[in-house]
C-alpha cells in the first residue's frame, strides 16, 4: 500500500511539473509576442479609474510612444507598460514625463482591481 501511495505522489508530482513547465513557455512565448520592450517607470498610480506613470523622457517621448498591455490576474488585473519607440533627443526631461489612461481606454471597468508590473526606476536629481 506504501508503494502505491509513493508511486500516485510521483504521478502527481510529474503531471504538476510538466504543467508548471507548459505554463512557463507560454509565458515567455507571450511576452516574446507582446510589442516593444518593458519600460522602467519613476512611478505610477492608479487613482480615480486612470493609470498614471512618469517615465523616462529625453525631450521626444510622446503618449503614443508607449503602450499598455492589460492582463487578467485572479480577480484583478495587471498593467505593464511597453516602450515602442526610442526616444533619441537630447533635452532630458529631469522630472520625466506624465502620461496616463483612462480605465475606459484600458478596457477596464470602473473601480477595477488594477496593479502595477513595471520595475521601478530611480528618478534623476533635479537639475
Amino acid at each position: 500500500m506504501r508503494r502505491c501511495l509513493q508511486i500516485a505522489s510521483l504521478a502527481a508530482l510529474t503531471v504538476s511539473l510538466a504543467a508548471c513547465a507548459a505554463m512557463q513557455e507560454r509565458a515567455v512565448e507571450s511576452a516574446a509576442t507582446l510589442p516593444g520592450q518593458v519600460e522602467p517607470v519613476y512611478a505610477a498610480a492608479i487613482a480615480r479609474d486612470h493609470a498614471i506613470f512618469w517615465v523616462t523622457s529625453n525631450g521626444c517621448t510622446a503618449k503614443e510612444d508607449l503602450r499598455p498591455v492589460v492582463t487578467e490576474v485572479g480577480a484583478g488585473s495587471e498593467i505593464t507598460l511597453r516602450r515602442l519607440k526610442d526616444d533619441r533627443c537630447r533635452s532630458p526631461q529631469p522630472n520625466g514625463l506624465e502620461v496616463r489612461w483612462t480605465f475606459e481606454e484600458l478596457g477596464l471597468p470602473p473601480g477595477a482591481r488594477l496593479s502595477v508590473r513595471n520595475p521601478s526606476q530611480v528618478a534623476a536629481p533635479a537639475v
